[in-house]
């Protein structure tokens, strides 16, 4: 499980020392040396755990699809933003976060037959 990279869809191994790793970063933590740059890199994907070699000198968008299960492995990076929220259950199972529980004023309903509202008036 990689802590740099969020949702790492591969593994690449390393041609120096031959172990696998999630990104440079991970490499770079665990091993005492530098990483060897090569351009033939040999990845495994994480959804069919089946290994494959992608040249990085002719790396084109399809390439960015894993050969055996068309897994999207190259993904956008994106920061989270900050939000405010209210966290709670399903609104559909549980009704009390939205429900408004103050006390509604009773609603004055007048007529035209209504005594009580002109009986000041009249007198």
């Amino acid at each position: 499980m990689c802590k740099h990279i969020l949702n790492a869809q591969v593994s690449i191994r390393s041609p120096c020392c031959r172990k696998w790793f999630d990104c440079v970063e991970c490499h770079a933590e665990q091993e005492s040396h530098p990483l060897l740059q090569k351009f033939e890199m040999i990845f495994a994907c994480k959804k069919c755990k089946k290994c494959f070699r992608k040249d990085a000198q002719e790396f084109e968008e399809a390439d960015e699809y894993c050969p055996h299960c068309d897994n999207h492995f190259v993904l956008d990076a994106l920061t989270p933003k900050a939000a405010i929220t209210v966290e709670g259950d399903d609104v559909r199972k549980d009704a009390r976060m939205i429900k408004d529980d103050r006390v509604k004023s009773k609603e004055v309903r007048r007529d035209m037959f209504d005594p009580d509202a002109d009986a000041d008036k009249l007198g």
